[in-house]
């Protein structure tokens, strides 16, 4: 009898902490629900995968929109994103899976090199680079991403579209330079949340004003294309959603995509909300209006969601100049 009672008594003590996942396990809308990947192209991409020794994010997160994004198809086009400079980051956010240490393994020189060759093996249209944080390195990486970015464009002779998702290399602004006029096509870098959730969300090394500032300057530098990402479910209000918005314009960013915030383990924080489909598209449309050059809003895009086919269909294809779309 008193064992049960411990045990009881023990329950009530984290019935705090517990009571998130029951909820969130209960209320999770059928929408974030998706099919299981397949098809030629998703199969073909897999198979080149393990036989480049490439790892990617898509499979490293399971992300939930690797069928799409892989499966390319009429008038899409098929995205992987590579990591890169290894799976250890310096830093620690509360929505993020990804280990964390404070002196990581040190970088591969040779990884910019075979990644550029393994990437134009695989005969994709566009390719999405991204990292962890580095601080333990003078540039945080930025010459290692440089370097690789630089190889592919030699190695597909300029056919390959490259974005970078890059981290804020702790406001170095000699870093932001060298990736933004690294020859790249879209310098990425996501804010993750609104203003007032930054430390809330994101390790305290990372801020709203050095994420900003960062953005602003990879346009100046040379970047075409910038762009950010925000999770939406975190506690957030609509008006800061728009204030986001509109300080993005105010920096010269591209951009946006916005998507659901998943709780990748109990460890990490809770989800606030499960935003609708419709919110979703609220959103889209008044980003839309703020003159974004392209913005992809709902409950499972990711920052790096279908990415080439908006490039390639709104500016390629149509040969649409990112400055008209500035002006509008």
């Amino acid at each position: 009898m008193h064992e049960k009672l411990h045990a009881a008594f023990v329950l009530l003590l984290h019935l705090d902490e517990l009571l998130p996942i029951f909820q969130e396990k209960k209320r999770k809308p059928d929408w974030l629900k998706r099919e299981v990947p397949g098809g030629e192209n998703y199969t073909r991409i897999k198979s080149k995968l393990r036989e480049l020794k490439l790892h990617t994010v898509c499979e490293e997160a399971r992300c939930p929109n690797i069928g799409e994004c892989w499966g390319g198809g009429e008038n899409q086009t098929a995205t992987a994103t590579i990591m890169l400079m290894g799976d250890t980051c310096t830093r620690g956010c509360r929505f993020c899976a990804v280990k964390t240490s404070r002196a990581p393994p040190p970088l591969d020189p040779n990884e910019p090199a075979n990644t550029a060759k393994a990437v134009a093996d695989w005969g994709i249209d566009y390719v999405v680079l991204t990292s962890v944080d580095r601080d333990d390195l003078p540039d945080g990486g930025a010459a290692h991403i440089a370097e690789t970015i630089q190889g592919l464009k030699r190695e597909t002779g300029g056919r390959l579209l490259v974005e970078a998702l890059v981290p804020d290399f702790a406001g170095n602004e000699d870093s932001i330079k060298l990736v933004a006029a690294s020859g790249l096509d879209v310098y990425a870098h996501n804010i993750e949340t609104v203003e007032s959730l930054q430390s809330v969300v994101r390790d305290r090394r990372a801020n709203w004003k050095q994420s900003m500032a960062a953005l602003k300057l990879a346009k100046q530098s040379g970047a075409r294309v910038t762009k950010t990402s925000i999770m939406l479910g975190c506690g957030e209000q609509p008006h800061e959603v728009l204030h986001a918005f509109s300080t993005l314009r105010e920096n010269g960013v591209d951009v946006v995509t916005l998507g659901q915030y998943m709780r990748p383990t109990k460890r990490h924080m809770a989800v606030e909300e499960y935003v609708t489909p419709e919110m979703f598209s609220a959103y889209q449309a008044e980003a839309e209006k703020m003159g974004f050059l392209y913005v992809a809003a709902g409950p499972m895009v990711r920052s790096s969601y279908k990415a080439g086919e908006f490039f390639l269909q709104n500016i390629l294809r149509e040969g649409q100049d990112v400055k008209v779309a500035e002006a509008r």
